[in-house]
């Protein structure tokens, strides 16, 4: 076995690991993000996944200005990510010009922020979608062949994972578990700022902070994030290593 296929699957092997008693969704789905842009060809990723009404929320991204891209797709309804949740199936355009005829105001977005390329994945299992991978590069074109594969299989076995903890704790459970994520991720974003204009850090750099903290103190991270914004001094935040 190669390296690639060594790290291809363990990065299998963690996505599918959902049940245990402390699973954390939005841990779980930058685990997503960072599998992605590590074994595929790709610069960024961002994920959204469906709410309890069955619209599209950004619950996780590989940067800041990600999340950004990411909100402005849902705002102005349109790019990869919203298409392959509606058609359930992967979407790509083989150059910016095609991108530009399909979705003129996120294509203007993405290029404002350095990229050249956006394409999309479903997570779905059978019939069932519960949100979208998006991909982005800074070079035209889309993900070759392969990669292209692998990206599938990252969001399917994610996909597979977050089903199956569905199932054995209810599905009433997940979709409470999904909307406290997205509480979660909002007071994230408060404290993300709020860290990052109390230490100078850039926006990503204080949310690896948080993130290695959380891991580290074995707090959960929504927990880091409510004491970061409520100005707790005793956080002892390890800035040089996360």
């Amino acid at each position: 076995m190669t390296a690639r296929e060594e790290l291809i699957a363990d990065a299998l092997v963690q996505l599918a690991d959902t049940l245990v008693d402390d699973f954390d969704v939005i841990d779980f789905l930058h685990l997503l993000t960072e599998r992605a842009v590590g074994l595929l060809d790709a610069d960024a990723a961002g994920i959204m996944l469906a709410d309890q009404r069955g619209g599209l929320e950004v619950l996780a991204a590989s940067s800041h200005e990600v999340h950004l891209i990411e909100l402005f797709e849902l705002q102005n309804q349109e790019g990869p990510c919203l298409e392959a949740f509606r058609t359930g199936a992967a979407v790509t355009r083989t150059d910016l010009a095609e991108m530009r005829a399909a979705w003129p105001s996120f294509t203007e977005r993405l290029e404002q922020a350095g990229f050249a390329s956006a394409q999309a994945v479903p997570m779905r299992l059978r019939d069932e979608v519960i949100g979208a991978l998006n991909v982005f590069r800074v070079t035209p074109g889309p993900l070759d062949g392969s990669d292209m594969k692998l990206a599938r299989a990252l969001a399917d076995v994610a996909t597979v994972g977050l089903l199956q903890e569905r199932a054995i704790h209810a599905r009433e459970r997940l979709a409470e578990q999904l909307q406290g994520a997205l509480n979660s991720r909002v007071l994230i974003e408060q404290a993300k700022g709020v860290l990052a204009e109390r230490t100078g850090l850039e926006v990503d750099r204080a949310f690896a902070v948080m993130r290695t903290h959380a891991r580290r103190s074995g707090i959960p991270l929504h927990a880091v994030a409510e004491r970061v914004v409520r100005g707790g001094a005793d956080l002892e935040l390890d800035l040089g290593t996360a």
